[in-house]
């Protein structure tokens, strides 16, 4: 069985885990606020039945703060800054759990890595789709749609429905092309392979 007591210190929450003899002693420090709540997320995961452990706040904590779509790699780097005691494979197991539940988003845009993001925020759900840049892989978050936009996703949606007798819940949409530099550097003969 493994303890942890939170000690009090200016700016910073001190977390010293001390186990029986089958755990290794860890401490790790860890922004003021981690584990305690005030995040959306703990209520999710408790609602859902499952403990909030500082490696679960660390992950979502990185991609809350984060301004791309981050891989496991990346958000390995950024937690372990803030829970050293978490490794690699229990990063890629937590974002599956994470991505499971709904609480975070994988993509795949065709870099062989999977991307990361929250799939809401504090207001709600962070609804929108991707632009991916077939030549430099830039990945450009498209929301913000107007209404003929809306109406048309909902026609499709409609069709689906009815041909397929499939009820529509969600949608992730990627868009392949050439982002306004590449597609500038193609016509001036700067394209990848030249």
């Amino acid at each position: 069985k493994v303890s942890i007591f939170p000690l009090d210190i200016p700016e910073i929450m001190l977390y010293i885990l001390i186990g029986n003899g089958n755990h290794s002693q860890q401490g790790g420090i860890v922004p003021r606020g981690f584990g305690r709540g005030g995040r959306w997320w703990h209520g999710r995961l408790r609602d859902a039945g499952y403990r909030l452990t500082l490696s679960r706040d660390a992950i979502l904590s990185v991609l809350n703060g984060a301004s791309g779509h981050l891989s496991a790699e990346e958000i390995y780097l950024k937690v372990h800054n803030i829970y050293p005691a978490g490794g690699l494979s229990s990063i890629y197991r937590t974002l599956e759990l994470l991505t499971q539940m709904g609480l975070v988003f994988k993509f795949d845009f065709g870099d062989g890595r999977a991307r990361y993001e929250l799939a809401q925020g504090p207001e709600g759900e962070r609804h929108h789709h991707h632009l991916v840049c077939t030549n430099c892989g830039r990945v450009i978050d498209c929301g913000n749609f107007d209404q003929d936009e809306e109406d048309l996703l909902a026609k499709i949606e409609k069709g689906i429905l009815k041909k397929f007798s499939f009820r529509v819940t969600s949608h992730m949409i990627r868009f392949l092309g050439l982002c306004d530099k590449c597609r500038n550097g193609i016509s001036h003969g700067q394209g990848r392979g030249t």
